[in-house]
């Protein structure tokens, strides 16, 4: 288990997360770069080594109710991605002339695999559509039937 200190030091190096100190020597990270009203990242890291970072958007996490996870025994490595993912997860997606033609004002997620091949979800004339790039991937008449495929084929929601 990491120290409360070697904790802080992996956070601090995360230029994007600004300390906050609150009670009882505890600390929060928020990320202002937030596109949601969500700006917790890292919620009451206490000396102790206790802490919660937050995985509400993410697929591959135990988290509560509030979508936090509890980051107690997470090892150096464990503790970067969760950050990293947490911190992606809740930045403004840069789109490309093109995805913004596919995209315009539908609802979209990004999905992503374990080689960071990307697929756009998007809502459309009451379908689901899935484009790698600006290919038409797959259609589906529900998101659970599209979220249940992308999950299928090891993709997880960025």
């Amino acid at each position: 288990m990491l120290t409360y200190n070697e904790k802080l030091a992996i956070i601090e190096s995360f230029p994007e997360l600004e300390r906050k100190n609150v009670s009882l020597g505890r600390v929060n990270f928020q990320f202002e770069g937030s596109v949601s009203d969500k700006k917790n990242i890292v919620y009451h890291l206490h000396p102790n080594g206790n802490g919660f970072i937050y995985a509400g958007q993410l697929d591959n996490y135990d988290s509560d109710e509030k979508g936090m996870v509890n980051i107690r025994d997470y090892s150096e490595d464990q503790l970067r991605k969760l950050l990293k993912q947490s911190i992606q997860s809740l930045s403004p997606v840069e789109k490309t002339a093109a995805e913004e033609a596919i995209i315009g004002d539908s609802n979209e997620e990004r999905w992503v695999d374990s080689e960071n091949s990307v697929l756009i979800l998007v809502e459309e004339n009451e379908s689901w559509n899935i484009y790698y790039g600006l290919n038409l991937d797959a259609t589906f008449d529900t998101y659970e039937e599209a979220e249940m495929f992308l999950k299928e084929e090891g993709f997880s929601r960025q």
